[in-house]
């Protein structure tokens, strides 16, 4: 099982919205930030402490993030860097890449799941570099969520949890697409399972022993996604000072996973087109044409069907993606595995962590039973990993889980249980804050909970002094 702990990260951008960005999506986590505005208070920030990785922007005053990549590496070998720049461009990635960045995310950053992703990834390679052990993935970077071979009820690290009626209605179709060479359409929301299901079809299919490799179309900049795909020769552009296999070259012999098809460009819908009709790759600035026997599996959240009809999606590929369709369903519709998931991520996490066992008061239970999940089992995920860390009792709380939970549009924050801990948490904060004269690290440990939680929760329910 993967370790999934704290980490430190510094961001080195001359944006100060930017690096407010990426400092919440960060804390909200649980992990700890550094900033600085400009390269030289980067090798400051480096002399004072360890950092697990480094976000590095690419343009800012003084010495460019190119250059500052090599100097960092060379100061501190063992630490992942991350480039996140908005010159998103082929030649910036590859340049990045040789000299030593672990990945390139486009900015601004629309996908804070992604980014998240791509740093315990990194942070893994540090900690290998550093001894402490790490691993890799399936073939193709970074996925959420994690997903695995079995399509039982769960007890296995990457099981699909749960016995509902909608859950066994997934296994059934996965077990009845998977021994089939066809090509699979996932579809579901955001969070929802898609690539854990796309990973049980193919640990399901004959092509299970070999390559399981996924892109995330949405995550790759425009300019990026065919080298991606389709790999490059050396030479097709500056910086290519070698050749690169792309994705399709990789998956042969096993499974390609595109998740968010939807968000594929019209130009490389139709280079793909042609791939899946014949078969055949030719590597970006290449003339050589090479086959490739690839299984096909796609997933979107979006509605390919519409998307076809207003022009977004390419009505021919979209008939050659959607051969055999399968549905992951929203939590929101699998109440009854609620609590089963919560447990089966408290148990994953604890054992991360260290800790001792952790469990649900009736009153948590009923909440997250009631909640809605706009961030379906990814951020159940998240909300268990983030309970494991920053809960101290044994037994979680609905008073604990509320401040992390979204309000629904159109429910009030009065409404129901949530509404009433709530109210009874604003209270116990205004007290505590009015006893220590709104001193917050003070109030903080009258309240036994640290000062980060506490300015999560101010913020949460928009408590200031009056």
């Amino acid at each position: 099982m993967a370790e999934r702990e704290r980490f430190a990260v510094l961001t080195v951008d001359d944006d100060p919205a930017i690096r407010r960005q990426l400092r919440g999506v960060l804390e909200d986590e649980g992990h700890e930030t550094g900033e600085a505005a400009n390269a030289a208070e980067a090798y400051e920030a480096l002399d004072k402490r360890r950092w697990d990785a480094v976000l590095l922007d690419l343009t800012m005053p003084g010495e460019h993030g190119l250059d500052a990549l090599v100097r960092i590496r060379e100061h501190s070998p063992d630490i992942a860097v991350v480039i996140v720049s908005g010159e998103s461009t082929l030649e910036n990635a590859v340049k990045a890449g040789q000299r030593g960045a672990f990945d390139f995310v486009a900015k601004p950053v629309r996908d804070p799941e992604h980014l998240l992703e791509v740093l315990r990834e990194a942070v893994k390679l540090t900690r290998l570099r550093r001894g402490k052990g790490g691993g890799r993935g399936a073939a193709g970077g970074t996925g959420a969520g994690g997903a695995g071979p079995e399509v039982g009820t769960g007890g296995a690290d990457n099981a699909i949890v749960g016995e509902c009626p909608a859950v066994e209605r997934l296994r059934d179709q996965i077990r009845r697409v998977a021994p089939s060479n066809g090509r699979v359409l996932i579809t579901g929301e955001n969070g929802a399972g898609k690539e854990l299901a796309a990973l049980a079809i193919h640990e399901l299919s004959k092509r299970s022993a070999g390559p399981f490799v996924k892109l995330n179309c949405a995550a790759i900049p425009k300019d990026l996604l065919e080298s991606e795909l389709f790999g490059y020769e050396k030479g097709a552009f500056t910086g290519a000072v070698g050749s690169k296999k792309g994705r399709l070259e990789m998956a042969d012999g096993g499974t390609l996973f595109l998740d968010e098809i939807g968000d594929l460009a019209l130009e490389a819908q139709a280079k793909l087109l042609r791939a899946l009709e014949t078969g055949e790759i030719e590597r970006v600035g290449g003339t050589r044409t090479a086959t490739v026997d690839v299984r096909l599996i796609a997933a979107t959240n979006k509605d390919l069907a519409a998307e076809v009809k207003s022009g977004e999606f390419r009505e021919d590929l979209y008939f050659r993606l959607n051969v055999l369709p399968v549905v992951v369903p929203p939590l929101r519709e699998r109440k009854a595995d609620v609590a089963r998931l919560a447990l089966h991520f408290l148990e994953r996490f604890t054992e991360a962590e260290g800790r001792g066992a952790m469990t649900l008061a009736d009153d948590a239970r009923e909440l997250l039973e009631e909640y809605h999940w706009p961030g379906n089992v990814r951020e159940m995920r998240n909300l268990m990993e983030r309970a494991v860390v920053l809960v101290s009792a044994d037994a979680i709380t609905a008073a604990d889980l509320n401040p992390w939970l979204e309000t629904p549009p159109d429910e009030g924050e009065d409404a129901g249980l949530k509404g009433k801990v709530a109210r009874s948490e604003i209270d116990s904060i205004r007290r505590a804050l009015d006893a220590a004269e709104w001193n917050v690290t003070q109030a903080a440990a009258g309240l036994g909970i640290d000062r980060t939680n506490l300015h999560r929760k101010m913020r949460k329910y928009g408590i200031a002094r009056r």
